[in-house]
């Protein structure tokens, strides 16, 4: 059959669901790409492509007013107070499903994470969410360089409007991390509750996508339970990342603090 990407990109970027997100033109191209082949007809792809993107995007798991975040978070800085700062930081943390569920655990959380990989200098936040907003409780010097990416261009530049804000370098990049992996070289990549997603979006991915990434420490997170809170998901999604470095030389440390499951793996090197 005739094949007009550019024609179907332009389809799925200007929906009313999609438009205001401007999600790459790499990521739509790459569903596209997957799922043509596999249907007898664009038409079938299409419906096949909204259905990994909205799984990707994820609009049920919430997401704040992000224009309306920027003023607070402007104010909130403006005051000076750090408790005031960690309020706002909180109100926005606890409108997306993810960061919800952490929020209670912050300071317990990070600390967890950094006395097993030590404190970094350099870290990357791979599809990242709203999830920097945590800085404030990671109690790390600001000197770090913090780069994060998503998918969501709005939500970048309310990071990188953080970012500035809290003296940090704006270092928040709108790409898709599973067609162009970030070869920033870092202490630490944090990917937060995203593994069981990418495999939703291409069975697999993990493997090469992990091994494309120069950090010396990866550290996954998976929820235990589903978010109503019904589903045990442990079992499986510790079988998801044992599978995926299996014979790989990697070190693994398991901890979970709030129902979430913590995965630091340690890479041999940075290549």
């Amino acid at each position: 059959m005739p094949v007009d990407l550019d024609s179907w990109i332009d389809e799925l970027a200007s929906s009313r669901k999609y438009h205001a997100i401007h999600l790459p033109r790499e990521t739509l191209c790459d569903l596209l790409e997957q799922e043509l082949p596999r249907h007898r007809s664009p038409k079938e792809a299409i419906r096949a492509v909204r259905e990994k993107l909205h799984h990707i995007v994820a609009p049920y798991l919430g997401d704040p007013d992000y224009a309306a975040a920027a003023i607070d978070l402007e104010n909130a800085f403006q005051s000076g107070n750090p408790v005031e700062i960690q309020s706002a930081c909180a109100v926005l943390l606890n409108q997306h499903a993810s960061t919800r569920e952490r929020l209670p655990h912050l300071v317990e959380f990070y600390r967890a994470i950094f006395d097993v990989t030590g404190k970094p200098r350099v870290i990357l936040d791979l599809a990242c969410g709203i999830h920097p907003l945590g800085f404030p409780w990671m109690g790390l010097p600001h000197t770090v360089r913090y780069h994060a990416w998503d998918l969501h261009q709005p939500r970048v530049a309310l990071l990188n409007r953080f970012f500035r804000l809290q003296g940090l370098e704006e270092l928040a990049f709108h790409g898709d991390i599973l067609v162009n992996p970030p070869q920033t070289p870092a202490d630490v990549a944090f990917f937060f509750k995203e593994a069981h997603r990418f495999e939703q979006r291409r069975r697999g991915c993990n493997r090469e996508f992990w091994q494309a990434i120069r950090t010396r420490w990866l550290v996954i997170t998976l929820p235990a339970r589903s978010l109503t809170g019904h589903r045990l998901l442990a079992d499986q999604h510790r079988r998801l990342v044992l599978e995926t470095i299996r014979d790989l030389s990697w070190s693994l440390t398991e901890l979970e603090v709030g129902g979430e499951m913590i995965f630091c793996l340690q890479k041999p090197s940075l290549a």
